[in-house]
């Protein structure tokens, strides 16, 4: 069994002592393992779990050692690459005396990390198992980390999470700048925010915000959760996840199952090692999806989904790897599945932030949001941000706890530096020292810009939304605006999502889509998974919230199966993208290149003040290999979002006066089946045409007394048809928004989903419609791509530029050319 550790211990290597204030760290000394005891080996390789069981000595495949214990602490066992300059892939496992297992690691490679909790005196066996490649040795270190207290324990708080009023965009920004622990979870009108503790509440009282409880106790949530959890998957049935599986995986099983895709698939899957290893050494795993899929430069469209870039929120790795089963189960048994996967290219990457999510996935069970519930860490394992005094020990036992760590969705280059991201270390939305100072957003950046993603869905929780750029409101929309809320609108369709832009939340700063899409032209979303926490309970949130299922929004709509499916066609359209076409010899391999500079934000600085933006350079690529004859190339647009321009139209006349919305006598009975049940009140209003008015877009807007009440707002046009809506719970109001709303008729319909007392009917108040005019629009430059051309024996054969937009195919024609020739042809 592994040790219930301290909350308030921190870790030291063995056999180094150090001193850090507030901290008594003693060193304890293990025997050096000598030089035979650290090489591991196996005649053959043996393709299992290494982690499953714990094997017989002299078991094919594996090698194993007997370790004792000589801490209360941690122990870590690592594995790299044997002598002889061959590496194939080993894994590592951790068991008690019992076979129970206490560690392991999956990883594609030798390299392997695998960390938990040991009591001193604790037996252990360290299986090490070699499970495919030429390498018949491997060296494996065993190391013990001692756990020292750091001062009194003190009992934990009470934590919470409330609903913070933002009814104006000036509250939005007050709340950011409280630093408190914001969820994606919110609306136009409020945000669910944790309070960790007294300091939290009081910070937020003193704020002047006001705000009401949503859940009262997470500690307790945290317990019935885990409960629901073990009941669920004890029952020994399959769910109707892709997978069957009933229960949140562990890092090691995510690795492990990725390769075992690839095994059993080798024509359809390819199991991979992104570019960089984290902070603590691991390896960051994916996988491709593609019929042919080891010809990568097939000129196919490639769809990108990630998951865990913040390390509690497990819902994000389970839907993604879910989706790489959909997609190889769909593949061999479902035509329409066939013909997309034929046509794309797909790569699944569960976990981006693996170091994060090891610490919170096998972290004792608290709930408390103290700085020491690893368990609810959001961030990477950085330390070197952090002050010197609290870099010393491992990201799962330190003495900065959760705080140390970079928040890698504020990392990336995208407006990097402004609103909505940390400023100090300790922030839960740190932003790092620099855009891309992190390896696992340097890992998504080689990826997206070496790969030409076409469409990216990055996942997260919690919120029950599909989030499109721009993150921060100032920026407005891309000129591509309308386009990009139709895609994460019919994906909201299938899920029950709000579908918005992400700074209809709170105004967001250096995200993975903010960067993607202003710099490649990929169509970027962000999701945020269930509407419940960080990660609640199995059965809601992965596989209802998955397959379509009561009580996930997107029940009877397909849910975030259906959504995923939605956006991989959309990665199949010509329409949605660029398309070169041409002829070039076999052997040839084509590249379309760019480079260039985008400025982040201005710098927000602790003291409050600002630096100037901060001039990033991206390279774009994208690259064809021939087999001779006419080819088909898909690829982004030439010029990139940033640069193209803003949405908007010339106003035709002034926006139209505000409408106040009558409530009519009396409140209709609870309908919790709207529009099947038409139970509800309606009450129209006219939208006016040119000159009179032109209205760029029109909020309708109402409010009642308490978040236990839950009122609807749908609004119609003349036909009846539903334009936008606003209905989620637990809020005392509703706002639906809708762009450049056509002249005409319609209606304003209030559902009385749920009243807190029905004895004493909550009726809703202050009902309004506001106009706002339109915002012309901006243009900016056309961008071209470099094309290149080289033959087999890597010359430049051809060379021009290429300007393409979305939705159009450019024929380059016999790109192959002589190079001199082709920048003659350019000149001209």
């Amino acid at each position: 069994m592994r040790s219930r550790r301290r909350s308030t211990s921190v870790a030291v290597r063995a056999g180094v002592a150090v001193g850090v204030a507030g901290l008594a760290l003693v060193g304890v000394s293990v025997p050096a393992a000598t030089a035979q005891d650290r090489v591991v080996r196996a005649d053959r390789a043996e393709a299992r779990a290494c982690y499953d069981a714990l094997l017989p000595a002299g078991t094919a495949g594996v090698d194993r050692r007997e370790v004792t214990s000589t801490v209360d602490g941690l122990v870590q066992a690592r594995l790299a690459p044997g002598g002889g300059g061959r590496e194939g892939d080993w894994d590592v496992a951790v068991f008690d005396e019992a076979g129970g297992i206490v560690a392991a690691s999956s990883a594609l490679r030798s390299r392997e990390l695998a960390e938990s909790f040991v009591t001193k005196g604790q037996r252990l066996v360290v299986q090490a198992c070699r499970y495919a490649g030429p390498a018949g040795t491997a060296t494996l270190g065993v190391d013990f980390l001692a756990l020292t207290p750091q001062g009194t324990p003190t009992a934990a708080e009470r934590a919470e999470v409330v609903r913070v009023e933002t009814p104006r965009r000036e509250d939005k920004d007050t709340l950011l700048g409280l630093d408190l622990d914001l969820t994606e979870k919110g609306d136009a009108t409020g945000v669910e925010v944790v309070l960790a503790g007294d300091a939290d509440r009081e910070t937020l009282r003193a704020s002047g915000l006001g705000y009401t409880t949503v859940d009262a106790d997470l500690s307790r949530t945290s317990r019935e959760a885990a409960a629901r959890d073990r009941a669920y998957a004890a029952r020994g049935r399959a769910s109707g996840l892709p997978s069957r599986r009933t229960s949140y995986r562990h890092l090691y099983e995510y690795e492990h199952e990725l390769k075992e895709l690839a095994r059993g698939n080798p024509r359809l899957v390819r199991a991979f090692t992104l570019a960089e290893p984290t902070p603590e050494g691991r390896d960051v795993v994916a996988v491709e999806i593609a019929r042919d899929v080891d010809t990568a430069a097939d000129g196919k469209p490639v769809n990108l989904l990630m998951g865990v870039h913040h390390a509690r929120e497990w819902p994000a790795g389970e839907h993604a790897i879910e989706w790489a089963h959909e997609l190889v189960n769909g593949h061999h048994r479902d035509n329409s599945i066939r013909s997309l996967v034929a046509k794309t290219r797909n790569v699944v990457v569960p976990i981006v932030n693996p170091d994060g999510f090891s610490v919170s996935r096998e972290a004792e069970p608290k709930g408390d949001f103290t700085r020491f519930d690893y368990e609810m860490k959001r961030k990477n394992c950085r330390a070197d941000d952090s002050p010197p005094q609290l870099r010393t020990g491992v990201c799962r036992a330190n003495p900065g706890g959760t705080a140390r760590g970079t928040d890698p969705n504020r990392n990336y280059a995208g407006f990097w530096g402004g609103a909505g991201a940390g400023v100090t270390w300790n922030s839960e939305t740190f932003r790092g020292s620099a855009p891309f100072s992190e390896p696992e957003t340097r890992n998504v950046r080689a990826l997206v810009s070496s790969r030409a993603v076409t469409n990216l869905i990055t996942l997260h929780t919690y919120g029950n939304l599909v989030l499109r750029p721009p993150g921060v409101a100032a920026v407005r929309a891309p000129l591509e605006e309308p386009v990009v809320k139709a895609l994460g609108d019919r994906m909201a369709s299938r899920n029950g999502y709000d579908s918005i832009p992400s700074w209809g939340l709170y105004d967001t700063t250096g995200t993975t889509e903010d960067w993607s899409y202003w710099a490649t032209g990929g169509f970027g979303f962000t999701f945020e998974i269930n509407p419940g926490g960080f990660h609640p309970p199995y059965e809601d949130a992965v596989v209802a919230e998955y397959t379509g299922a009561a009580p996930a929004a997107g029940a009877g709509r397909g849910g975030n199966r259906a959504a995923f499916l939605d956006m991989l066609a959309n990665a199949a359209d010509p329409a949605a993208h660029s398309t070169l076409v041409g002829t070039a010899p076999a052997g040839h391999q084509l590249k379309v290149h760019k480079t260039f500079r985008t400025p982040t934000s201005p710098v927000r600085q602790p003291d409050g003040s600002t630096t100037p933006p901060i001039q990033v350079t991206d390279t774009v690529e994208s690259t064809y290999s021939s087999t001779g004859g006419r080819f088909t190339w898909s690829v982004n647009p030439s010029t990139r979002p940033y640069v193209a321009g803003r949405y908007g139209r010339d106003p035709q006349g002034p926006p139209q006066a505000a409408v106040a919305l009558a409530n009519p006598p009396g409140v209709p009975a609870e309908n919790t089946s709207f529009p099947g049940n038409p139970v509800a009140e309606r009450i129209p209003f006219t939208v006016q045409a040119p000159p009179a008015a032109d209205n760029g877009r029109f909020d309708v807007s109402v409010s009642w007394g308490s978040t236990r009440t839950d009122w609807d707002l749908y609004v119609l046009n003349a036909v009846g048809q539903v334009v936008t809506q606003s209905a989620r719970g637990g809020t005392n109001s509703e706002r639906a928004t809708l762009l450049d709303p056509p002249a005409g008729e319609y209606t304003a319909v209030l559902v009385n989903y749920e009243q807190a007392d029905p004895a004493n009917p909550d009726d809703w108040t202050a009902g309004r419609v506001e106009f706002a005019s339109p915002v012309p629009p901006t243009y900016g430059v056309e961008e071209a791509y470099t094309l290149t051309c080289t033959d087999r024996q890597g010359r430049v054969v051809g060379l021009t530029d290429v300007f393409v937009d979305r939705g159009e195919t450019v024929d380059v024609g016999e790109v192959c050319a002589d190079p001199t020739r082709a920048a003659k042809q350019r000149r001209r």
